[in-house]
């Protein structure tokens, strides 16, 4: 696997819109090397014979069923937010 290199690093920075100083440069491209590495260990293992996993949960999903509880007060719920207003969260305006 070729060795990655800091004008590699500064094109995927450059590329991401990211503005990194040169001692990132060092450890990024320190640590994208250690992981194309470990890939490329990965590719050596013998997988001959062994299927493909495919889903997690093989069994299906498992649900609970709707039940009606307790649940949070609207003081409670309110009772940590920054501001609040007519018993909901204010937010900041997005649109115009």
């Amino acid at each position: 696997m070729g060795h990655i290199t800091s004008e590699d690093v500064k094109k995927i920075a450059h590329l991401s819109r990211l503005d990194l100083s040169e001692e990132e440069i060092a450890l990024f491209s320190e640590q994208l090397e250690s992981i194309l590495d470990y890939i490329e260990k990965l590719s050596e293992v013998d997988i001959e014979g062994i299927e493909p996993f495919m889903n997690a949960a093989a069994e299906g999903n498992v649900f609970r069923e709707d039940e009606i509880r307790e649940s949070l007060s609207t003081d409670e719920a309110l009772s940590n937010a920054p501001q609040k207003g007519g018993g909901f969260f204010k937010v900041p305006e997005v649109i115009q």
